[in-house]
């Protein structure tokens, strides 16, 4: 070989060798682009924070309960009112903590995700556990969509009558029905529903948490106008008065609807796995989903508190279903007005903060069953004008207007607004706050039974079992008492 083959040779091993580190180093970066798009499970990154969660939180929390507690503290009295309030929230906070350490199956840092509450009572669990679980939850977050199109047409019914006060005088026949409003509600849904998932809802969130704040805030205020201008109720140590206010049977009843109007107030976890699923992985999940709760229920707890205890001190024993509605349509009817439409706009992103989890669950249930089915993949690009695109999937179209469409009706048939809230508080809080995160943690933890901590975690879900069977009776039959006078359509508010 001469000495000229011999430099061509080299020349040659040199590109070779550089070729080699060129396309190592650009694997490198390859696989360091897809490790910067993807979680280590190979789906796209999580970019949620403790403050897009306690959003969600906040969201689903401060929804129609909190209007409902000047109510619920009228029953309960001074006393068992405001203990009762606490008692809920340290539960709830206590059960979230146990709950969040679920989302990832034995260790809750690098272990599997469960993508889903369901996911979760499957990995720990299994079982008839399972089916209770499904069925308790989906039934709950359907009915949060029919609650929730219920109080927001009161609220948008409620601006309708003050500006018509207002413009036409206090004798004026202003009385309107619901339904339309709830109709309007269900079409605005309709659109908002096409987010194709709860990873894109963190903007609805943010907007729905200030306008939750804005109103429990202007009920606030209304009420400590009223009670330094000396216009109060009747209040006392043990709420609405026997022989006075109502009878005994009548006191007993609403005491217990009472109680599911606050566990309906403080109803979240059945979402908690699916917010937590949006948060990034560092650090870890279930520290930053306990900080969030933390946020969450401790803000939302605080307005509770001032709702309950300012709205019972203003209105006393006769307080309203709605605390809003309670201070009139007159004046200030301007401000009275922006909080129902701060309600209205909160509830439409509440609304799918609860119901995106349920879309999630039928539309991965039916392409596991229909693997092939091109419908359920393919999205339609749909350019409304050059700086602004979206896409449609015809399936997901289509079943959740259908959903919508249900929700709305059974609201327009049944819009009874406090007996239909402490009926989801009493079907939703024990099973789905209390049962499934003790006993997920007590399987987690492998706690031995009989146990001095095994007694007292049963012991707890127990009583909560007690108080959420009272308070499914009471309401129960609060919605029978209100069917024999309620005409669907027809009835005016």
């Amino acid at each position: 070989m001469t000495g000229r083959e011999r430099e061509m040779g080299r020349e040659e091993g040199i590109r070779e060798v550089e070729m080699e580190e060129k396309g190592s180093v650009e694997g490198d970066l390859e696989g360091q682009r897809d490790h910067e798009v993807v979680d280590d499970d190979g789906k796209p990154k999580r970019t949620g924070t403790m403050w897009t969660a306690s959003a969600h939180i906040i969201t689903a929390v401060i929804g129609s309960g909190v209007l409902s507690l000047a109510w619920a503290m009228s029953q309960l009295g001074w006393i068992a009112g405001p203990v009762t309030l606490l008692l809920f929230s340290i539960i709830t906070f206590y059960t979230s903590s146990l709950l969040a350490d679920c989302y990832r199956t034995s260790d809750p840092i690098s272990g599997k995700r469960n993508y889903t509450y369901i996911d979760a009572v499957k990995s720990n669990l299994g079982g008839i556990q399972l089916w209770l679980c499904g069925l308790c939850q989906y039934v709950n977050l359907f009915g949060v969509a029919v609650g929730y199109t219920i109080t927001a047409s009161i609220s948008a019914a409620a601006v309708h009558k003050s500006n018509c006060f207002h413009n036409r005088g206090h004798g004026a026949d202003c009385s309107v029905t619901d339904s339309k409003y709830m109709v309007a509600f269900g079409v605005v849904q309709i659109f908002l529903s096409q987010l194709p998932d709860f990873h894109k809802l963190w903007w609805l969130s943010i907007l729905a948490a200030i306008m939750s704040l804005v109103y429990s805030s202007i009920a606030v205020g209304l009420s400590l106008a009223r009670i330094i201008s000396g216009t109060v109720g009747k209040t006392s140590l043990t709420g609405t008065e026997v022989g006075v206010d109502i009878d005994s049977a009548q006191k007993v009843w609403k005491a217990f609807q009472a109680l599911g109007d606050i566990a309906f107030a403080y109803s979240y976890s059945m979402i908690l796995i699916e917010i937590q699923d949006t948060l990034r992985s560092s650090p870890a999940e279930n520290k930053v989903m306990k900080r969030a709760s933390f946020i969450g229920v401790s803000t939302t707890t605080t307005f509770y508190i001032l709702c309950g205890c300012l709205g019972y001190a203003t209105f006393g024993n006769h307080a309203p279903g709605n605390i809003l509605t309670g201070f009139g349509f007159y004046e200030p009817y301007w401000l009275v007005n922006i909080a129902n439409v701060c309600i209205v706009v909160h509830l439409l992103g509440a609304y799918q903060v609860f119901c995106q989890p349920l879309y999630a669950a039928v539309e991965r249930w039916i392409a596991k069953k229909c693997p092939n089915l091109q419908i359920l993949t393919h999205e339609h690009p749909l350019m409304v004008n050059k700086h602004f695109r979206c896409r449609i999937n015809i399936f997901r179209l289509t079943w959740r207007t259908v959903f919508v469409a249900i929700s709305t009706l059974l609201a327009i048939l049944m819009p009874f607004f406090n007996d239909v809230l402490a009926f989801l508080g009493a079907v939703g809080f024990w099973p789905l706050t209390v049962h499934f995160p003790i006993e997920m943690y007590i399987s987690q933890k492998n706690i031995t039974k009989f146990t001095s901590r095994w007694i007292a975690l049963k012991s707890l879900s127990f009583l909560c079992f007690l108080v959420s069977l009272a308070a499914a009776c009471a309401s129960t039959e609060g919605v029978i008492k209100a069917l024999h006078h309620y005409i669907p359509f027809k009835t005016k508010s």
